[in-house]
């Protein structure tokens, strides 16, 4: 009895938390450079000096599907995406460094560029900083080029935006959907890595799944709510037949 209890209403819990990450998934569908987040579960039983007859259901694994998400073309000279593996290195409110496959990059009215959550870009030499009165254009490597409104066929090189590919084992999400290292050490720019100018990569979530998954997480959690049903009502006919006898 107590297993199935134990089972059926830690099993409930994790099914709603799996429930609310399946509709984030859903919420970031149109989110550019977005990963899916998945769910693992396995049953633990729980330590106790008597007999073990309870059983918890808990998170085995909270991991992160990082299936590159398909490119679409923008033709946006600041739009850029990643081809292969590898991650916009942008600074953090906090002064850290993060993670990012959103390239939808803007100039401040600073002159910095940016994503369009305002966290700055970095580049091999620091903050990127764009002149004023000029367009820019970025290269496979990254390489940023700004050409004067006045003299077109004068062409500066500013920097180079740094890409980097940690191990995906040592990331973690952030509440604010970017990602860090575990240890919190900075990682090295990977001159192998290219980007694809004109075009943003677009989230790797699978709409049509997550739905599916939805309805059976909810069938799920009714099975799980019968069975504490089942479980009250069979603790009664003990009671009943306790009392009678």
């Amino acid at each position: 009895m107590d297993r199935l209890i134990y089972s059926a209403m830690t099993g409930a819990k994790a099914t709603l938390d799996q429930q609310g990450t399946v509709a984030n998934n859903l919420a970031n569908a149109a989110t550019s450079g977005f990963r899916a987040q998945l769910h693992k579960l396995r049953a633990v039983e729980v330590e106790t000096q008597a007999l073990p007859t309870r059983a918890f259901v808990v998170d085995a694994e909270i991991a992160t599907d990082f299936t590159p998400g398909p490119l679409q073309l923008t033709a946006r000279p600041l739009d850029v995406a990643l081809a292969g593996p590898g991650w916009l290195a942008v600074l953090t409110p906090d002064g850290g460094e993060a993670y990012t496959r959103d390239g939808g990059l803007d100039v401040s009215p600073e002159g910095v560029l940016q994503t369009r959550a305002g966290l700055p870009v970095w580049g091999e030499g620091g903050l990127i900083r764009i002149p004023p009165d000029t367009e820019i254009s970025i290269g496979e490597d990254g390489t940023i080029s700004a050409h004067r409104r006045d003299e077109p066929n004068l062409v500066d090189t500013l920097d180079r935006i740094r890409l980097v590919d940690p191990p995906r084992e040592t990331l973690v999400r952030g509440e604010d959907g970017l990602f860090r290292r575990r240890d919190g050490a900075l990682t090295p720019a990977d001159p192998q890595l290219r980007l694809v100018s004109g075009y943003l990569e677009g989230s790797n979530v699978n709409a049509v799944d997550m739905m599916a998954q939805m309805i059976s997480l909810g069938r799920q959690f009714e099975m799980q709510m019968r069975m504490l049903q089942s479980a009250d009502e069979n603790a009664r006919s003990a009671g009943r037949l306790l009392t009678t006898s």
